[in-house]
C-alpha cells in the first residue's frame, strides 16, 4: 500500500511506480469506483486499447461482412 497526501484544493499526486505500472500518462483518464470502504481509482480504456479485442470471437473477413451489413442496414 502507498500513502498519499490531498492537498487543500482536494488534489493528490499518483506516485510514480503506480503511473508507470498503469500506463497513466499526462492527459490519462481515470474511472472512480466509490468501494463501500474507499475509492479505487482505474485507468479508463481508450478506444485503441480496445483494438483486436474481439479477435478470438472472429476473422477479420467475418468482421468485415459484419460491419457492411451494419452499414446496409443503417442506409
Amino acid at each position: 500500500m502507498t500513502k498519499v497526501t490531498v492537498t487543500r484544493k482536494r488534489q493528490t499526486t499518483i506516485p510514480a511506480e503506480l503511473k508507470a505500472k498503469h500506463h497513466i500518462e499526462k492527459e490519462s483518464r481515470l474511472d472512480v469506483i466509490d468501494a463501500g470502504n474507499g475509492m479505487m481509482f482505474r485507468p479508463r480504456r481508450s478506444f485503441l486499447d480496445l483494438a483486436g479485442s474481439g479477435a478470438e470471437r472472429a476473422s477479420v473477413a467475418e468482421m468485415k461482412h459484419l460491419l457492411d451489413k451494419l452499414r446496409k442496414e443503417d442506409a
